[in-house]
């Protein structure tokens, strides 16, 4: 067994200690933060060929069903439906797609021509960021892609009982409007792509200020990564190349610029961070995955197996604990952190056994 595959093991068994029955969620962090840990224990799932964690899943959905996983924020919705599309496809159940097409929908109320477009990061409507309409694209794109099929020859035809849905949303200032996921995916990236939250060094800041420019605010890795899965569907789904290449400089810019001396993946905030930043650079990771198989990209393979060697060499083992900072050693340990590492290993634990 390679150590990759190793730690991963280990760090799974890990992060279940802090699963709480009788909330059904990971004790040490916090909502959206869960849905992540999820969507890690069903990727090891899926890259392991196994399903001890299809009953976790069962569970936490059985809990939270009937409040449709809806908050007060945008961006916490997104977590939750991208989970749940993961689960659709590593368990095959019909209710996990639903779940995040009705997710969907509540998040597409968020959007109004204040700054041009956009969706809102709360239902306050005090702030529109990065990483709320990133989701929305990414989660446009991947409903869009997930009710198609490609033929042989790698065209997309429409799936018979699944062609694509239209989703009724009211946009304030507009009047009410029926559009397919890629449409929505489309007018999501037209504004994005405009709005000036991608700055002159192509990585993304946090968010826009009152006078709808870039407010300068933090680049953090997940804001980095969360587009790139969203612009390879666009790219799978249109045909056209524009959308690898804006992922591709915006991945460059990252493992070039968001790294330490050593080379390895670090938070702006490191090594003091608060509960949310410890979960970033694991779903930067998991995105540059997906560009990586994309654009067979050599590079983007050796940067995350870079990281996983790193993400072992300075764990604490036993019990397979992985910190924030992942070029050094760590003292603090979570559920946040822990599912951010293991987003790496579990890359690396494929690109190993490949």
């Amino acid at each position: 067994m390679d150590l990759h595959t190793q730690f991963a093991g280990g760090g799974v068994q890990t992060i279940q200690t802090w699963f709480n029955t009788g909330t059904r969620l990971w004790d040490t962090t916090g909502w959206w933060n869960s849905a992540n840990v999820l969507w890690t224990l069903l990727d090891y799932d899926a890259r392991t060929k196994g399903d001890q964690y299809h009953t976790v899943a069962a569970q936490v959905f059985d809990k939270y069903k009937g409040g449709n996983f809806l908050n007060n924020f945008y961006d916490d919705e997104g977590w939750w439906a991208l989970t749940w599309i993961k689960a659709y496809d590593v368990i095959g159940d019909d209710r996990y797609f639903e779940m995040a097409r009705t997710i969907f929908s509540d998040m597409a109320k968020g959007w109004d021509d204040h700054c041009g477009g956009g969706i809102w990061w709360s239902k306050d409507r005090k702030y529109k960021n990065a990483i709320a309409n990133e989701l929305f694209l990414s989660l446009a794109a991947s409903l869009s892609r997930h009710l198609t099929l490609t033929d042989e020859h790698g065209s997309y035809i429409d799936r018979g009982q699944r062609i694509f849905q239209q989703v009724a949303a009211t946009l304030q200032h507009h009047e009410t409007d029926q559009a397919s996921y890629l449409d929505w995916a489309k007018r999501e990236w037209a504004w994005f792509s405009k709005s000036g939250m991608i700055n002159s060094s192509h990585l993304i800041n946090d968010g826009i200020n009152d006078s709808c420019q870039n407010n300068g605010g933090t680049t953090w890795t997940y804001n980095q990564g969360v587009a790139l899965s969203g612009l390879v569907d666009m790219s799978a789904l249109t045909k056209d190349a524009s959308y690898l290449q804006t992922a591709q400089a915006i991945a460059d810019a990252t493992i070039s610029t968001l790294v330490d001396g050593q080379g390895i993946l670090r938070e702006p905030c490191e090594p003091n961070c608060g509960p949310d930043a410890p979960q970033f650079k694991g779903i930067f990771i998991r995105n540059l995955a997906v560009l990586a198989d994309a654009t067979h990209n050599d590079r983007y393979h050796q940067f995350i197996q870079k990281n996983a060697d790193a993400i072992v060499q300075n764990s604490q083992t036993p019990p397979y604990h992985f910190g924030l900072t992942w070029s050094s050693p760590d003292t603090t340990f979570d559920a946040a952190r822990q599912s951010s590492a293991l987003d790496a290993l579990n890359v690396a634990m494929s690109l190993t056994s490949a």
